[in-house]
């Protein structure tokens, strides 16, 4: 893949992951104890990045996100993105880097979505010093892992859409 298809590629599923977090703001929130919570649809393009365009990519898409929340709901959401996002695609590098080919997406999606609950956590903690956010930890984990199967379980549904338009390298 030529540097200006991956640019372009990249560049892509921004705009893609941008459409998918319209799209989860436009839904109802889901009835969990911790405000804030949701699927991380917009993740979807991210973990499509990473594994079929490059790692560099799919953190400039996370960053390139966090930009866009910060523009779009400010400096705490923008850095609770730029943690959970950070965090959660090095996650699933060194997941993919020490387990290569015997890691499946649906592990790496759980790991990622994991932690990038942690990373937001981590943020939280940081801005808002004396909250009790550790109670949270383990609805956090809980929700961490739906959020990976839910992530996964769609990667795999639109995989074969853009295996047809050629969106698809096995890197």
């Amino acid at each position: 893949m030529s540097k200006t298809q991956r640019l372009v590629l990249t560049s892509l599923f921004f705009a893609i992951a941008i459409i998918l977090s319209i799209i989860e703001n436009s839904l109802p929130p889901l009835p969990i104890a911790i405000p804030g919570v949701k699927f991380g649809l917009s993740n979807i393009a991210v973990m499509y990045v990473l594994f079929f365009i490059g790692g560099k990519q799919a953190y400039a898409v996370a960053v390139l996100k966090a930009i866009f929340v910060f523009s779009t709901r400010g400096w705490i959401a923008s850095i609770l993105s730029l943690a959970g996002g950070l965090l959660s695609v090095t996650v699933m590098i060194l997941f993919m880097y020490i387990f290569k080919d015997k890691v499946s997406y649906l592990i790496l999606s759980i790991f990622g979505a994991i932690s990038h609950n942690i990373g937001q956590l981590v943020a939280v903690s940081i801005v808002y010093t004396n909250l009790y956010l550790l109670y949270f930890f383990p609805l956090l984990l809980l929700t961490g892992v739906m959020a990976g199967i839910v992530t996964s379980v769609l990667l795999k549904f639109i995989q074969p859409a853009f295996k047809r338009v050629g969106f698809y390298n096995s890197n």
